[in-house]
């Protein structure tokens, strides 16, 4: 809007904007991001919050919306922003959606794992009965702003827990992206995904990773933005997962929880005969080179099947699995019997 524009770059509007930052990144980067507002001459509040699984909740959003009131913001020209990983990103984005009907908010991922998913897409929401995002919307942010220097200062566990999903786009969609974390997923982890000019055997391994991650991410979401087509191959390591990390708290992280149920997912391609022997134990091999689990004791029989029907509630009465036909290929299945999966199972444990 000009007449806004105008408004704002004359200075006869003083900007303003609503900070929620993670706790953990504020001591990190709060006297930066303070330093940034105070030079840029914008009135400010920031609010430092703990925005781990276990605090995601609508007592939170309801927090974040009392300080938003007590603000006093103009929905149209004062977008909220939130700082932080998945977990803030998702709480801030569904306060935002509640407050007005819909007020603006832009997302500032800071983790692997928010950088290449939550970043992208529409989604938010908040666990609620014990159950993994059960009160939620779509409502995407009008702008995603990445930057890598933050993943430098995150542990390795939260690399390693961040390139689960990134396996997940290259073992559904990119066999290229698969390569490229199987020959450089050690060196991503050592390097926390920074980019240095001496790493011509690497070229820029931390660059092209991401960015194919979070294009095949948009390929794949974009067109089925608000899941009216429930056949996604996104939803691979999605199946059980939601089931087991709630259950396992905080002993998996979501990407963890994520690779758990896809290793699982792959000895059921291999026992449907859907990849060989040797795709399985490649995908195998390269999770444990990017450092993820590839089994959890708390993944039982009984929970996957319980997951599985729970699945069932959720996607059209149709368990829409999707599975690898190759590496880097995959196609969604609705025909796999308890029996295969069962034998899969007993294998997986096995190994």
């Amino acid at each position: 809007d000009p007449q806004q524009l105008e408004l704002v770059t004359s200075g006869k509007r003083k900007l303003r904007r609503f900070i929620v930052i993670d706790e953990v990144v504020d001591e990190l980067y709060g006297s930066k991001v303070r330093e940034y507002f105070e030079e840029n001459k914008v009135q400010h509040k920031i609010l430092a919050l703990p925005t781990t699984e276990e605090t995601k909740s609508m007592d939170l959003v309801l927090n974040i919306l009392q300080e938003v009131q007590n603000f006093s913001i103009d929905r149209r020209t004062e977008p909220i922003i939130a700082i932080g990983g998945g977990v803030c990103l998702d709480i801030v984005g569904l306060a935002a959606s509640l407050y007005r009907r819909r007020t603006p908010y832009i997302r500032v991922p800071t983790t692997l794992l928010s950088y290449v998913d939550a970043s992208v897409g529409a989604k938010n929401g908040v666990n609620f009965l014990q159950c993994k995002n059960k009160l939620g919307g779509y409502t995407p942010p009008v702008a995603s702003f990445l930057d890598r220097s933050f993943i430098q200062s995150i542990p390795r566990r939260h690399i390693s827990n961040g390139l689960g999903e990134i396996l997940k786009m290259a073992l559904m969609k990119h066999k290229g992206l698969f390569d490229l974390l199987k020959s450089h997923g050690k060196y991503l982890l050592d390097t926390k995904f920074q980019s240095y000019s001496g790493s011509a055997d690497h070229g820029d391994a931390a660059l092209q990773t991401t960015r194919i991650a979070i294009e095949t991410m948009l390929e794949e979401l974009a067109p089925n933005l608000w899941e009216d087509d429930l056949d996604r191959l996104v939803d691979f390591g999605h199946l059980i997962s939601p089931e087991l990390e709630m259950r396992v708290l905080p002993s998996l992280m979501h990407g963890e929880a994520v690779n758990v149920d896809m290793a699982f997912m792959t000895y059921v391609a291999h026992v449907r005969g859907l990849i060989t022997a040797e795709e399985k134990e490649q995908i195998i091999q390269c999770m444990r080179g990017l450092e993820l689990p590839v089994w959890h004791g708390g993944c039982s029989w009984p929970l996957i099947k319980r997951a599985l029907m729970e699945r069932l509630k959720h996607s059209g009465g149709q368990p829409r699995m999707p599975l690898p036909t190759g590496l880097g290929v995959a196609e969604i299945f609705n025909d796999t019997s308890e029996e295969t999966l069962e034998r899969a199972y007993k294998l997986w444990v096995r190994d």
